[in-house]
């Protein structure tokens, strides 16, 4: 055990700590404010809808806790533990070339890790999501998902894998910038490719018919300037009742994608508003600062790698005695959340403030008072909590609390 060693355990027993701190404040605040809806919902929410909803976070929230300890036990395991430094001394056993044995050898790990977390997702999917009414996939349909992301994964995350290994030991010094060169370019290509290539391998996507919806719509397209390839409805049904809608794509390959389960729950004026807010992502340029912001952090993670790469502690310190390529990069991949993740609440405050950007947008471009009625509607049927803990949710929501975020749309209203 080297000094690395020490600040890495007190690095991830304080995140660790702080996680368990804060799932338990969140538990106490939902289950403390269960008995009665808040004022500003007491006319759309039933006290029933409310009660499950934190009864369906309080049942997510223990699972979560569950799953921590085992991704905490599988981190030290695998780390100082020696997992890693095993799995690189028994591919180069038995694969001659450094680079091809350094594929297996991390394809190995993270293959242990997907069947670590299996089991959690299976309890979510059958019987969190099945006992509050959410979950419409059978055993073959998970089966099948499961599969394909594998074989999707193994299809282009190993030859991206070994490209990233292949430059690391053979450009020199500038190894890293090449590196990361090659992985925003491969996010790009995907970011583009996923609405019409990887998306329909998992959900069928339909055309959206004509009618009064499809004109509102392109109406307020129009009012927006908004261009994409088309208006479709996704299957979300065959898996979920939970709805949603999202635009994906890039460039030319822009596509709107409503759930049929969205579909069946809002009213044309409520999906004309809640599409609005999407669009304010992409007027606002959201989309394009988060991929700056992402190519910033990756850029600057690439070039400590390549600063850590020569260190011989770094190695030690993690439990591997042989340093290489490609140890150094996995180490850094499973080690890196730790040392982040105290700059969590920064990037969740940032999202929040988009959130914050695109519902003026959408109450500039549609009825504000559509969006309440609509996103009420979708915390009620989707069981999402009206009363989190604050201090829990400025450190994980991505979005503004449900009392906060109506507070303000009405105000725009």
């Amino acid at each position: 055990m080297n000094a690395f060693t020490v600040i890495f355990l007190i690095v991830l027993s304080l995140s660790v700590a702080v996680e368990f701190w804060l799932a338990k404040r969140q538990a106490r605040y939902v289950a403390g404010h269960r008995a009665q809806v808040p004022e500003a919902f007491v006319h759309a929410v039933s006290l029933q809808a409310h009660q499950k909803a934190a009864d369906y976070t309080l049942a997510k929230g223990r699972l979560t806790d569950v799953d921590r300890i085992v991704s905490l036990v599988a981190l030290l395991m695998l780390t100082v533990g020696g997992g890693v430094d095993v799995a690189f001394q028994a591919w180069a056993n038995w694969v001659a070339s450094p680079l091809w044995a350094g594929v297996a050898a991390v394809a190995t790990v993270f293959l242990v890790l997907t069947f670590v977390e299996l089991p959690s997702q299976i309890y979510q999917t059958f019987v969190i999501e099945e006992q509050f009414g959410f979950n419409k996939s059978s055993v073959r349909q998970f089966v099948k998902d499961q599969l394909l992301q594998g074989v999707l994964g193994a299809a282009i995350g190993l030859p991206l894998l070994a490209l990233i290994l292949w430059v690391m030991g053979g450009i020199g010094w500038s190894w890293w910038l090449w590196a990361w060169a090659i992985l925003m370019s491969f996010s790009l290509l995907m970011s583009w490719l996923f609405p019409t290539l990887i998306a329909p391998l998992f959900n069928t996507f339909t055309p959206l018919a004509d009618g009064s919806l499809k004109e509102r719509i392109q109406g307020l397209l129009g009012r927006c300037g908004f261009a994409s390839q088309g208006i479709f409805v996704m299957d979300g049904s065959k898996r979920s009742g939970h709805g949603n809608a999202y635009f994906t794509g890039l460039g030319n390959n822009k596509r709107i994608v409503f759930f049929d389960t969205l579909m069946a729950s809002l009213e044309e004026e409520e999906l004309e508003a809640v599409l609005a807010h999407e669009l304010g992502h992409f007027k606002c340029k959201h989309t394009l600062k988060m991929l700056v912001a992402t190519a910033l952090m990756s850029l600057m993670g690439f070039a400590l790698l390549g600063w850590l790469i020569d260190k011989p502690w770094f190695f030690q310190g993690l439990g591997v005695s042989q340093p290489s390529n490609a140890a150094a990069l996995l180490l850094f991949m499973l080690v890196s959340s730790t040392f982040s993740f105290f700059m969590q609440p920064i990037s969740a405050y940032c999202q929040r403030k988009f959130e914050f950007e695109a519902d003026r947008f959408a109450a500039a471009h549609a009825r504000a008072e559509k969006l309440v009625s609509g996103l009420v509607k979708l915390y009620e049927e989707n069981a999402s909590t009206l009363t989190p803990d604050p201090l829990y949710s400025a450190f994980h929501y991505s979005h503004p609390p449900a009392a906060i975020r109506i507070a303000h749309l009405q105000s725009q209203a």
